[in-house]
């Protein structure tokens, strides 16, 4: 039974230009789902599936491995991370290298821990499901929510105003770290969030996604809080 960690790391990132190389609280913000991936000893290989010299330089130095260059095809801005994973597995079935479960992690997700890699591939293995997604609760109902409409306020669902938080249906959204995936699944549904897919709950206090400067603040604030609690 074969393993990968497949890191998708591209070099280009409008938002926050050079995301995946900037240094996080002293060190490529890359290195943290490298370190965390060898640390969970769960993997055959960790590879990094880049179209940047430099990623791929810091990749090799934290110790993973960069055996090819991603496609100028999966390098745009309109590919996906499916497009991604699957170009990555098919040219290591060319080399003769088939894997049972992969596990996607994102390159700018600092987060992550050995713990909960290991955690989510008992689920996969013991729920023989098609893939464990990291989920984080809403703080607030998101059946409350607002618009705004002509400058005013105006509720999303406004036959929700007088019901009470605890009777509304609690709502989940993407912790956006890792996806262990049953490979044979993923190659018939080509998809991260698959028919059979299991939740992973994490604290909203160990997860940030990070897409513009604000984020990057707000994740340093809240790693350096989560490492000063431990």
């Amino acid at each position: 039974m074969a393993i990968i960690a497949i890191i998708p790391a591209r070099g280009a990132s409008k938002r926050i230009p050079g995301k995946n190389a900037r240094d996080f609280l002293g060190r490529p913000i890359i290195a943290y789902s490298i370190e965390a991936a060898l640390h969970a000893k769960c993997f055959d290989e960790v590879m990094v599936s880049t179209d940047d010299k430099e990623i791929a330089a810091i990749a090799k130095q934290e110790g993973a491995s960069v055996p090819f260059y991603r496609s100028q095809t999966n390098s745009g801005d309109f590919a996906t991370t499916s497009d991604v994973i699957e170009e990555v597995l098919l040219e290591y079935k060319k080399m003769n290298k088939i894997f049972q479960y992969c596990c996607c992690i994102y390159p700018a997700a600092p987060f992550i821990t050995a713990d909960y890699l290991k955690l989510g591939r008992g689920i996969l293995q013991k729920a023989r499901c098609d893939s464990v997604m990291p989920v984080v609760r809403f703080s607030y109902p998101i059946q409350r929510a607002l618009k705004i409409v002509g400058g005013r306020l105006c509720m999303l669902w406004p036959e929700n105003i007088n019901t009470r938080s605890q009777d509304l249906i609690p709502a989940y959204h993407d912790a956006g770290q890792f996806y262990w995936l049953n490979v044979e699944s993923f190659m018939k549904q080509r998809n991260l969030f698959m028919e059979h897919t299991v939740p992973l709950e994490i604290p909203e206090s160990e997860s940030q996604d990070i897409d513009n400067e604000e984020d990057w603040k707000i994740a340093e604030i809240k790693y350096r809080m989560l490492k000063k609690s431990k």
